[in-house]
């Protein structure tokens, strides 16, 4: 009798603790803020971006109020493991390693990663519209990728502290190229404006911010887009692993706005093209 009322004890504990867990009010979300159009910080001080507007489209289908704060990237998931906030959107890659320590939301942006190099280093021509995926690399790709290492072999590059690009980069070019780790995307972004490195690995959309602005007269992409690999199935948001309610709730939202198109508008708002992926069956 005892075991029973004990066991109906804590079923109902356990169902009110996930019911509290999705009564709160506020989400706080973090992101880096530093990595335009996915997240930057504007002349007012105010962080906008893709996942800030994403971010807001989500809760306000789940029904709660979010608040935005920047982090910075290479502390920023020990920040959410400690409590300092409930959850990331900042263009995070959605990884195996990355699992180990916090759950993932289904992916609401897909993307693609692409080298940037100074103009005037006569580097040999490359295709940067071909496409490789990482994740399977056949005979021709391998051909391609070895094609870079011949042409980038000796020269500097920069990266993103901390970033799968960074481990990706290392992978790739590690053992013919200098790799150089930086705290944020601008400053590694001063570094190649001003010559002090030849070139580096990013998200295709923060180069080409920085392209369509006056990185544009010293650097350019060069070679294919590359995806898949260490960047994973695309980028999700970010949680605690316990809290799966939130995991439900964002899964759920994310679809719903994937189906009714609310994504795709964000989508072409920030990045000119449709980067959503597909809703589940």
């Amino acid at each position: 009798m005892f075991k029973s009322m004990l066991l109906v004890a804590l079923i109902a504990l356990t169902g009110q603790t996930a019911v509290q867990a999705m009564d709160r009010k506020v989400l706080t979300i973090a992101t880096e803020g530093a990595s335009p159009p996915w997240d930057m910080i504007d002349t007012e001080g105010k962080l906008v971006g893709y996942d800030i507007d994403v971010g807001t489209e989500l809760c306000r289908r789940i029904a709660v109020e979010c608040q935005f704060v920047s982090q910075d990237w290479d502390g920023i998931i020990p920040a959410l493991t400690v409590g300092k906030f409930d959850a990331i959107m900042s263009g995070m890659a959605i990884t195996e390693k990355r699992r180990k320590s916090i759950a993932f939301s289904r992916p609401y942006a897909g993307g693609f990663n692409q080298l940037v190099m100074r103009t005037g280093l006569q580097l040999p021509a490359t295709d940067t519209k071909a496409k490789i995926n990482l994740t399977s690399v056949g005979a021709e790709q391998q051909a391609i990728l070895g094609q870079l290492r011949s042409a980038l072999s000796g020269k500097t590059l920069g990266v993103l502290r901390s970033s799968n690009s960074e481990a990706v980069l290392n992978e790739l070019f590690g053992k013919v190229a200098t790799i150089r780790s930086y705290d944020t995307q601008d400053n590694l972004h001063l570094d190649l404006a001003a010559g002090r490195i030849d070139g580096g690995l990013a998200d295709y959309f923060t180069w080409r911010t920085f392209l369509d602005g006056k990185g544009g007269e010293t650097a350019a992409f060069y070679g294919p887009e590359l995806s898949g690999g260490l960047w994973g199935p695309g980028v999700g948001v970010g949680m605690r692993k316990e809290d799966t309610d939130l995991l439900a709730a964002f899964d759920k939202a994310i679809d719903d706005g994937i189906r009714d198109g609310a994504l795709k508008a964000l989508s072409l708002k920030w990045f000119g093209i449709d980067i959503s992926p597909s809703a589940t069956p």
